[in-house]
């Protein structure tokens, strides 16, 4: 898919302030500095339209990126970082309970997990929670270009295996260096725009 045009709308902390727009929505879950924003930027082809932070927890709001004009990717603060607080993390905890079963316009999950290392307890509960609300979604795998192509295959059974997915279920190993998996990842999205 062709960008043209990509903008942060708002960073929304509840439903209030979400858009109104009704355009479908492409949420991406994952542990804080997994990749989401290097996901977004990559995707879009832009530097830093999607802010990148080596500190961990920097996302504490659901931020809405308009792309052409279509449709939203929302970057919901990451999951499974120490150094917050409970009551911090409880709200956080709210609100993505609040956004993933109240709205409407969300259209597919996209679930990122670091292909380096074992899906973590959080991740798998990220997972469950997605299914039982019967959300559809899609495991991401960043940080391929990080690991040798000789053990893909290793990593994949390894996530798979973790995440109880099927084999026929989504995975797409993906590199926000490389490009790998770009164009897996836009097939996903226009299935819900056409």
């Amino acid at each position: 898919m062709q960008v043209t045009d990509a903008e942060i709308i708002i960073s929304a902390v509840s439903p209030k302030q979400y858009p109104t727009t009704g355009l479908p929505e492409f949420a991406l879950a994952g542990r804080s500095n997994v990749g989401k924003s290097s996901f977004i930027n990559k995707l879009i082809r832009r530097k830093a339209l999607a802010r990148t932070s080596s500190k961990p927890g920097k996302t504490q709001t659901l931020n809405y990126y308009l792309i052409n004009k279509a449709f939203y990717f929302v970057d919901v603060p990451g999951y499974g970082y120490a150094k917050v607080s409970k009551t911090e993390r409880a709200k956080w905890g709210e609100m993505l309970e609040t956004y993933f079963t109240q709205r409407e316009t969300l259209q597919h999950v996209f679930l990122m997990v670091d292909f380096r290392h074992p899906p973590t307890a959080d991740d798998i509960q990220m997972k469950e929670f997605i299914e039982y609300y019967q959300i559809p979604y899609t495991v991401i795998a960043t940080k391929a270009d990080k690991i040798p192509r000789g053990k893909w295959n290793q990593h994949t059974s390894q996530t798979k295996k973790a995440l109880g997915l099927k084999n026929d279920d989504a995975l797409i190993i993906f590199s926000s260096e490389s490009g790998e998996g770009k164009d897996k990842a836009w097939n996903v999205i226009s299935q819900y725009l056409s």
